[in-house]
């Protein structure tokens, strides 16, 4: 758990009311108790009006409140897009999506709460498949620890091959994920549908971006490949 969290967790579970021990937090938050009576020190130098003491406990001030958040339409119809992560991301970021909605609605009025219900927007992913979210999983894993990737694809007109990639991105074209990656074999940039991947292993390997080979290098690469397409459909 990231320590601005454990922060939000910690007053949340303050604004109980209740007498808070530092074991009892620690028990629920899965830290030490150390970790909790400084986290504790931190919130009151930052201002939050947390009363007690260590070996006692600890209360929130009963007149204290985060001031609610304020969004207009838009914005709530933008943060329920997040439904298109819980939809057709993978298991981890699905879950992600799932904690971050939930501390939105924690802290928003009443009035706004029920404006979320109103949005009808909606992304329904039952046609995902479970290996594909957990593909998705591995493939930006990889990616954020620069691991290559060995991977068994098969093309749309059914040729198979083994790739060794570095993995750069993920990126959704409303029905399918591909990954943009640095293929070995070519030594080019490749895009793989992660639906046409029928294995696929993380290598302990760790790839060093090279100049040329980068993720900035392959969106220039596809926006040159897009104008010269534009180019040549607008002479003929």
């Amino acid at each position: 758990m990231r320590r601005a969290d454990r922060l939000f967790r910690i007053v949340q579970l303050l604004r109980s009311g209740r007498l808070q021990t530092a074991r009892n937090l620690a028990q629920k938050l899965q830290v030490s108790h150390r970790t909790i009576y400084r986290d504790v020190q931190d919130l009151q130098l930052s201002g939050v009006p947390i009363t007690g003491e260590a070996g006692v406990g600890y209360t929130l001030r009963r007149d204290f409140d985060i001031p609610p958040l304020m969004f207009d339409r838009e914005e709530i119809a933008a943060l329920v897009l997040a439904r298109m992560v819980q939809a057709w991301g993978g298991m981890q970021l699905t879950e992600a999506a799932n904690r971050a909605i939930r501390k939105i609605e924690a802290v928003l009025p009443a009035d706004l709460r029920e404006r979320i219900d109103d949005v009808l927007l909606y992304a329904p992913g039952f046609r995902v498949k479970t290996e594909v979210r957990s593909r998705l999983d591995a493939l930006h894993t990889a990616a954020q620890e620069r691991r290559v990737v060995l991977i068994a694809y098969a093309r749309e007109d059914g040729q198979q091959s083994v790739r060794r990639v570095h993995p750069l991105a993920l990126y959704f074209w409303g029905g399918a994920w591909t990954l943009a990656a640095w293929c070995e074999l070519r030594h080019d940039f490749r895009s793989f549908r992660v639906d046409r991947m029928e294995h696929l292993e993380s290598l302990g390997e760790v790839f060093v971006s090279k100049a040329g080979q980068m993720l900035s290098d392959f969106l220039r690469h596809v926006r040159e490949e897009l104008d010269r397409r534009d180019e040549s459909q607008s002479r003929n």
